[in-house]
């Protein structure tokens, strides 16, 4: 199983964000074909007071890169990340992670 994880640090207007996020981004996503799971995450602090706290994080779950690969290649794949990149662009980080114990 492989992640398409994001990670977003505190955006300037977090109310806004979240309206957002939440009542357009979240379904856009969701619609994703192969999608299996969609877990979002609000960071609530850490143990390591020097690290920046980042402000929330999701992880999308897939049966494997190629079905993540085509679920971002999909209309509601690019759709998704247009809608990312219009609002939250420069607050994103993205990476993609392999499951290896669960």
């Amino acid at each position: 199983m492989v992640k398409l994880v994001a990670v977003y640090r505190t955006p300037e207007d977090p109310a806004a964000f979240d309206k957002h996020y939440f009542e357009t981004h979240v379904p856009l996503a969701k619609k994703m074909p192969g999608l299996i799971k969609c877990e979002i995450e609000k960071v609530v602090g850490s143990p390591m007071p020097s690290a920046e706290t980042p402000y929330l994080a999701a992880h999308m779950y897939f049966a494997n890169m190629d079905a993540l690969k085509a679920a971002m290649a999909s209309p509601e794949g690019k759709a998704s990340a247009k809608d990312l990149m219009g609002f939250a662009g420069k607050y994103v980080r993205m990476h993609f992670t392999q499951v290896v114990e669960g």
